[in-house]
């Protein structure tokens, strides 16, 4: 027997139960195929909210550490404070759950039928899911691909998901290492740094490109290499893993250093974090014609494969020569406007270039658009402006006077090419900037706008000002 839809989505990430349930709102009969326990994907179940979580309990331990300072009393004051990893799972599992059963009330909500099981391309719009049994479903207008992606090593490393690990068990350990190396140092890497770090480990990161976070603007690598420092997180920049042994109760790492010499570390852990992969194995596209590249689906700026009927969105797909970014929500925009196309609506294509990045490291780091030497680099003839959070009354009360806020704009027609920013909250005042470029804004207008006293945001006016020279309270 096969059950037909309108749409048949695979993968109930972020990218494919958003385009779910925009199909479904705008009339179209959708079914969901997902072969893991809960919906969400990986953001909901093992990337951004757990790690987020941990973070969240990092940031509670380090504020309860400085109870004497904030005039807290704590007990006698004689008990040290530290971390049960037992309640910390307990509350971030709880969160997880909470969010997961949410989004199955929306499919219950949108009447999306939720297929349990793993999902194979047969041709002509159908899908076959095995779960025990073989059952098909067919997609009268579009089938979406919305797999995602998955924790990816590195030549000659290999992963035993005990002493040498990904994000994935990263996220479930049950106590805190004493030490822990750690390969990359993107956002899941300085991440987990961060947690650890605060968790009391002996952290070590080695970062093959030269400089922390390298998709960030140069001030803000600079920026995190020294908090990390003042941490006492261990950073080797230029640096490549060579070889990674399980020895005992521990991994015997070596590196080869920007300098030329050979450097041996031992850590309890190695987290591998250099990069993510696509999820495409048994879906079967290639069979189809489906085009790839280097494991990726290609699709158009409509997210459309090669092949009719077939789209794809988010970690799973390429789109030419310009990087895709691997982030929750990038997928859930890409479903949102693939299912308004697919249900017959007037859509124009994401630009990628006001896509907002966010690192919940500590110091948070948020950013969008160009940074100062890609602007350069691209023919314009650049000025900048950066105003430190730490003269702000706001920061000085919540203790957190890390970092800045940078604006990257043009001198002709004064319009603002990108902003950065490492300090607090700034994972969330980015989206400011976010609409500051969806609006072609100038650095004349952001001046203009008046920004709330005492915030953090202040910042963001306050670089703006600086950006025309003339910022007040520095």
């Amino acid at each position: 027997m096969t059950n037909e839809y309108d749409v048949v989505v695979i993968g109930a990430g972020t990218g494919g139960y958003v385009a779910a349930i925009r199909a479904a709102q705008l009339g179209l009969t959708v079914a969901v195929v997902e072969k893991q326990k809960s919906l969400g994907g990986t953001c909901l179940i093992w990337g951004c909210i757990p790690t987020k979580a941990l973070l969240e309990h990092a940031h509670a331990l380090k504020v309860v550490q400085q109870a004497k300072e904030w005039g807290v009393t704590i007990g006698d004051g004689t008990a040290s404070v530290g971390i049960d990893m037992k309640q910390v799972h307990a509350r971030k599992d709880k969160i997880v759950t909470g969010l997961t059963k949410g989004v199955e009330f929306l499919f219950k909500k949108n009447k999306i039928a939720w297929v349990k099981g793993t999902a194979r391309l047969a041709g002509n719009g159908q899908v076959e899911v095995f779960e025990g049994d073989t059952q098909t479903l067919r997609a009268r207008k579009e089938i979406i691909v919305a797999t995602g992606s998955s924790p990816r090593s590195v030549p000659g490393i290999t992963i035993d998901h005990q002493r040498i690990i990904t994000s994935d068990e990263a996220i479930h350990m049950k106590a805190v290492p004493k030490s822990i190396a750690i390969m990359g140092s993107g956002a899941v890497g300085v991440e987990f740094g961060s947690i650890f770090r605060s968790f009391g480990s002996e952290v070590t990161i080695i970062e093959l490109m030269p400089r922390l976070v390298p998709v960030e603007d140069d001030a803000v690598s600079a920026e995190l290499a020294k908090s990390f420092r003042k941490k006492g997180i261990t950073t080797y920049t230029g640096t490549k893993v060579t070889k990674a042994v399980v020895n005992g109760d521990g991994v015997d790492i070596t590196a080869a250093l920007a300098d030329g010499s050979t450097k041996d570390i031992r850590a309890e852990y190695l987290l591998v974090a250099t990069g993510r992969g696509p999820v495409t194995t048994g879906l079967d596209v290639e069979k189809l014609g489906v085009e790839m590249e280097r494991g990726y689906i290609k699709v158009d700026t409509m997210y459309r494969t090669n092949v009719p009927g077939i789209s794809a969105i988010g970690d799973v797909i390429t789109m030419g020569t310009t990087p895709h970014p691997q982030l929750a929500h990038v997928s859930s925009a890409e479903g949102i406007v693939l299912a308004e196309r697919i249900a017959g609506h007037e859509v124009e294509p994401i630009n990628y270039g006001h896509v907002p990045g966010c690192t919940y490291c500590d110091p948070e780091i948020g950013s969008v658009g160009l940074t100062e030497r890609d602007a350069v680099a691209q023919g314009y003839d650049v000025r900048v402006g950066t105003f430190p959070f730490g003269v702000l009354g706001r920061a000085k009360m919540a203790g957190e006077t890390e970092g800045f806020v940078k604006i990257v704009a043009e001198k002709k027609y004064d319009e603002i090419l990108g902003v950065h920013m490492i300090g607090p909250r700034a994972t969330e005042l980015v989206a400011e900037a976010t609409v500051a470029l969806r609006l072609e804004c100038t650095v004349e207008e952001l001046i203009k706008t008046i920004h709330a006293h005492p915030t953090m945001a202040e910042a963001v006016g306050e670089a703006a000002h600086a950006t025309h020279g003339a910022a007040i309270h520095v």
